[in-house]
């Protein structure tokens, strides 16, 4: 992956916003991909394939780049175990493990405002 320009609007608009800690923890869980990577590891170690699997509509390539991007982030522990064919296990860690509660309560919220919004579509439409 290229490296981004330090100078570029875009990295110095990321250095503004990461400023307040509220911006920068979803910075490093947001996006399309992240959240639903980390869920489906709450119940311990997946192999790639196993996550590939549980993930529908996510890329081999989008995949393997959303891994390495959360391994560096500190968020998931990769194990390579020496053997053949190579096994390699994905855990989170201890920092993204604390995540679980703030991700259940964006879940509930998320419940609510989809019903919200429902409720919000069929009032125009009966209307």
């Amino acid at each position: 992956m290229a490296k981004k320009k330090e100078n570029s609007t875009n990295s110095i608009n990321a250095q503004y916003i990461t400023e307040c800690d509220l911006t920068y923890a979803v910075c490093k869980i947001g996006g399309r991909w992240k959240l639903l990577i980390l869920c489906k590891l709450e119940n311990g170690k997946l192999r790639f394939s196993e996550l590939r699997d549980r993930i529908a509509g996510i890329t081999e390539r989008m995949l393997t780049l959303q891994l390495r991007e959360m391994e560096k982030e500190g968020l998931l522990k990769r194990t390579v175990h020496a053997q053949v064919p190579p096994r390699v296990d994905y855990e989170l860690t201890e920092i993204a493990r604390e995540l679980i509660p703030i991700w259940r309560q964006l879940e509930d919220w998320g419940k609510k405002h989809k019903k919200l919004v429902k409720e919000q579509v069929l009032e125009v439409d009966e209307n």
